[in-house]
């Protein structure tokens, strides 16, 4: 059998910080639902070992030892006493399994993008620098099935998602993935700010004033220099949790 490269252990300890800190600070800005959705990371090269939150820890309690360290191709992993809940490992498993480039793949409802992915149009209109950012940067999935608990379906997911970081699941809520925690954080929220303002946008009852698409990728293309722009956000809005008692 191939040997499975992981990260160093002060890496994963890395990992399991920045990890556990978008748990709290999803649940700071609201984007978190009860005890349910999840995040998970990648600490093997081909995807297939990554960590993931245990079932039902609400996002604001987790901390970077509460992480589970799970095996995408051992299904035995169900079968443990500390099995995640079926939709996260059919989702989170396979995604990793699958697409080894999405290292880190996070998954929630934040109320505004999922709004959006009620529409029967859900697209992300180019409207302005945020908006613009995702032009033909996100996969729209539109055939939600119901609860993600059968293999088939974490499947069809991880081929919705495709090369794109962003996927917008029709009636259903946002997946951002990223090389790094920092990354995907930072299209989660920029993609639910610019959900928001669409919305917003929307609720006037006027026309909409759509960039064309040669000013839209323009913009889309400028964010590139500032991808930096993640790791310096993501370091302050870490800065800024309380730590955890206990």
């Amino acid at each position: 059998m191939p040997v499975q490269h992981r990260i160093t252990r002060a890496s994963e300890r890395q990992l399991r910080e920045d990890l556990a800190a978008a748990f709290r600070l999803a649940a700071k800005f609201g984007w978190h639902e009860s005890v349910g959705n999840h995040f998970s990371a990648a600490v093997s090269e081909d995807g297939l070992h990554f960590l993931l939150n245990r079932k039902w820890q609400h996002f604001a309690s987790i901390r970077p030892d509460d992480l589970l360290l799970l095996d995408a191709g051992d299904p035995e992993v169900m079968n443990g006493p500390d099995a995640p809940d079926a939709s996260a490992w059919t989702i989170h498993g396979t995604i990793h399994r699958l697409c080894p480039a999405a290292r880190v793949v996070l998954h929630c409802h934040p109320i505004h993008a999922t709004a959006l992915a009620m529409l029967a149009d859900p697209e992300l209109k180019p409207l302005d620098n945020n908006t613009a950012r995702f032009f033909k940067r996100v996969a729209y999935d539109r055939s939600f099935g119901g609860i993600v608990d059968a293999a088939e379906e974490g499947v069809r997911l991880a081929r919705a998602l495709g090369d794109n970081r962003t996927m917008l699941m029709g009636n259903h809520g946002l997946l951002c993935t990223g090389e790094t925690v920092a990354h995907a954080f930072e299209d989660m929220y920029f993609f639910e700010r610019a959900a928001q303002t669409q919305l917003l946008a929307y609720a006037s009852s006027q026309q909409l004033a759509v960039l064309c698409d040669a000013t839209a990728e323009k913009t889309a293309r400028g964010w590139e220099p500032y991808r930096g722009m993640a790791d310096a956000h993501f370091a302050y809005l870490k800065s800024t949790l309380e730590p955890l008692d206990g």
